[in-house]
């Protein structure tokens, strides 16, 4: 038989010394946060160390890479104490939308508890997660860096929640349909690799993915009225109309890479644009042609990662704004 290594912890102090100088510029680096954001399954866009948020100052602020809002990563090297949990209910009161990351050594049960309990009696625009760090080795590698989850939201109350707020409550026939038509979508998208991250699906017209850099997403949406579905890569903000610019100037390698011509909508007057492409003369109501329009979003959506996930964390404008503290 084939002999395995055997995993040894490794102690966190062994690698890095202190919280402030050590463990909170490595986890920082693009390449860590990545290896905490597939832990939390979101996409991390680094912004700022050490940044001022109200009286405290957070140890890192990320951007979620799907749509842009704030991401608190609060850090420790030891067990999690109340001083920690005062500054992230701080941040969450100054905040209008955010997700609060804590990441510490050991979490003791009192603090796993808040954690769960802030996650049930917050509304979606907050999430609350709890991770203990940790470090193996087998035999002499160099020791590799874990993150285990003990807190997260439950998404699955939330979506039962939300269906019972008041407009939620009585969702019609064609708010379910949609509902099952995403949820098919997002399967076919996981079966298939793709890179386009799968998402809850939401009774609605409209599903919105990240691409990999705030104020760009992927939207696919369906057109019970007017027959179609399409896909687009949306550009939101003050920068919106140079970066349709800057990507206009490669529309010949852009729709040769895609294999057809988009539909390029120029919205200035809404601080947006959009490429778009449909699949025209479909009923998205229809359940019996769901696997043509499904098989026909999830290829088209994985075309529109791969063609313009590097483009847009590649564009700069002539002046690039300066990150600022929520």
């Amino acid at each position: 038989m084939r002999r395995l290594g055997r995993l040894e912890r490794v102690d966190l102090r062994k690698v890095w010394s202190t919280e402030a100088q050590d463990f909170t510029p490595w986890l920082a680096r693009e390449e860590n946060l990545a290896i905490l954001g597939e832990t939390l399954q979101v996409e991390l866009q680094p912004e700022a160390q050490e940044k001022n948020v109200g009286p405290f100052r957070a140890d890192i602020l990320c951007k979620n890479a799907d749509g842009g809002s704030w991401v608190l990563i609060e850090n420790q090297l030891e067990r999690t104490d109340h001083v920690h949990l005062g500054q992230l209910l701080t941040y969450a009161a100054g905040l209008n939308a955010v997700t609060i990351c804590w990441v510490a050594a050991r979490f003791t049960d009192e603090h796993r508890a808040t954690l769960d309990w802030l996650n049930e009696i917050t509304d979606e625009r907050f999430h609350f997660f709890g991770l203990e760090v940790e470090l193996w080795r087998i035999g002499d590698s160099e020791p590799a860096p874990k993150f285990n989850v003990v807190s997260k939201p439950n998404d699955w109350s939330r979506s039962v929640a939300a269906m019972t707020r008041p407009g939620g409550a009585d969702a019609t026939p064609l708010q379910l349909q949609q509902y099952a038509f995403w949820d098919q979508l997002m399967q076919r998208l996981e079966t298939d690799g793709s890179p386009v991250r799968p998402k809850k699906p939401q009774p609605q017209g409209w599903m919105q993915f990240s691409v990999g850099r705030a104020d760009f997403w992927l939207e696919a949406t369906l057109n019970t009225q007017q027959k179609w579905i399409s896909v687009d890569l949306f550009m939101r903000g003050v920068d919106a109309t140079e970066y349709f610019r800057l990507l206009r100037e490669q529309q010949e390698s852009i729709e040769q890479e895609l294999g057809e011509p988009l539909d390029w909508r120029e919205l200035p007057n809404r601080k947006s644009s959009s490429l778009r492409l449909y699949l025209k003369g479909v009923d998205p109501t229809r359940e019996d042609d769901w696997p043509r329009q499904i098989e026909w979003a999830a290829a088209t959506l994985t075309r529109f990662h791969n063609t313009f996930s590097a483009r847009v964390r590649g564009l700069e404008t002539a002046v690039e704004p300066v990150a600022k503290a929520p």
